[in-house]
């Protein structure tokens, strides 16, 4: 077999190997999963008129804030679903298993290419789950196209691309499954300090700065005007260039970290 052809087996029995284990332990993505759904009913049922009010500057419309918060709870379903990736890298590294791996006659990135393929289809699948209860709640898509939901879905699967690389990354540098949660904790908070829950120009003005050049804020703006039909602007090349940026920065360290480690 030629060396592709290996690493694409390897990569595939790791892939099945994670899948195995987020189906034989799915209480850390649950869990993880409870707190982008848990925002998304309180933003919307307790918050929601009076945010809908203070954004629209009239009168409560909870409709509308659903419309603008879900795009903003998508993504962040995204980042807290890569913290259970970098826990499982850890997990991995700090057991022994990876040594053992070491031993064995399988492409060396097979390990890593699996982590991130089944982190990026846990992400997918999380937002799937999301989505649904906001459609549940009252969010309508209607002025989006096909091209724009395809366009959609392919922002969604690159930032989960992106994010879980650097969340692999942060796997490999942790001593232990404690540290890699602390570590990745950042993945969770930068959506709380984004467009996610207010627009830009509602935000202080030494805010803003920290809201507005971090990567959510851009792929936020880009998928809301995806699925609502509005303006995006300058926000789809930034959210691109985010996305790509973090990917080979990711990819860089987590080859530099892993390589590093005794063979």
């Amino acid at each position: 077999m030629s060396s592709l052809s290996l690493a694409v087996r390897d990569s595939s029995t790791m892939l099945r190997r994670n899948l195995l284990h987020a189906r034989r332990y799915p209480s850390l993505t649950l869990n993880l999963l409870l707190t982008p759904v848990m925002l998304l009913l309180l933003f919307v049922y307790v918050f929601g008129d009076t945010m809908s009010a203070g954004i629209g500057g009239g009168a409560a419309d909870r409709s509308a804030y659903i419309a603008y918060i879900v795009p903003g709870i998508l993504l962040m379903t995204i980042g807290s679903t890569t913290v259970g990736t970098a826990v499982s890298v850890s997990n991995d590294m700090t057991e022994g298993i990876i040594a053992r791996f070491r031993t064995m006659a399988i492409h060396r990135g097979s390990v890593i290419v699996g982590h991130v393929v089944g982190s990026v289809i846990q992400s997918v699948a999380s937002v799937i789950v999301v989505g649904a209860v906001g459609v549940a709640i009252g969010f309508r898509s209607t002025d989006a196209t096909v091209l724009e939901w395809c366009a959609a879905f392919g922002l969604l699967v690159l930032f989960a691309t992106a994010l879980t690389w650097i969340a692999v990354g942060m796997g490999l540098v942790s001593p232990n499954a404690e540290a890699a949660s602390n570590n990745a904790l950042p993945l969770i908070l930068l959506p709380l300090l984004s467009s996610a829950f207010v627009p830009l120009d509602a935000m202080p003005g030494w805010f803003r700065p920290v809201a507005e050049y971090q990567p959510f804020t851009p792929a936020i703006e880009t998928l809301r005007g995806l699925l609502l039909g509005t303006g995006i602007g300058h926000h789809g090349w930034l959210a691109l260039a985010w996305c790509l940026g973090l990917a080979v920065l990711g990819h860089r360290w987590c080859r530099a970290r892993f390589d590093a480690e005794p063979k």
